[in-house]
């Protein structure tokens, strides 16, 4: 009995921590890994008093499905205004309003204009997938 109550509290653990995003430690850091990866960037800006980044991050950034495809496609990028963090300055000047969700190419080009404000799983998966067809088309295009 002591064994399988072991080996449940360790299953439980390990998918409770594969449910978690794997954030970049930095823009800079992010950037690399994303050149290293070849994978696009989700840049998320948000703010700790910001009730709709609360939002986001409680619900849709919890989603297993949304996490899965995150860690799998992506690499994720996050910086806080009231930490101050570091925002590319075209990036935050084009951000009118927070949560500002960007997805990046490896070099940092914008490739779409930012989703702002909350979005539902639904939405956000829908995004994901658009970004992750035009990426890869992209690069198919690149490389003939």
């Amino acid at each position: 009995m002591g064994k399988l109550l072991l080996i449940l509290a360790f299953v439980l653990t390990t998918s409770l921590m594969a449910d978690e995003i794997h954030w970049a430690k930095n823009y800079q850091e992010g950037m690399v890994q994303a050149q290293k990866e070849h994978k696009p960037v989700l840049f998320i800006i948000s703010s700790h008093s910001c009730k709709y980044c609360i939002l986001l991050d409680n619900t849709t950034l919890k989603d297993a499905k949304v996490v899965q495809k995150i860690n799998k496609n992506f690499i994720a990028v996050r910086s806080w205004t009231d930490k101050r963090d570091y925002i590319p300055a075209v990036l935050a000047q084009n951000t009118p309003g927070l949560p500002g969700i960007w997805f990046l190419l490896p070099n940092g080009d914008p490739m779409f204009q930012p989703l702002l404000g909350y979005a539902k799983k639904d939405v956000f998966l829908q995004a994901l997938e658009i970004v992750q067809k035009e990426f890869n088309t992209n690069q198919k295009r690149v490389k003939k």
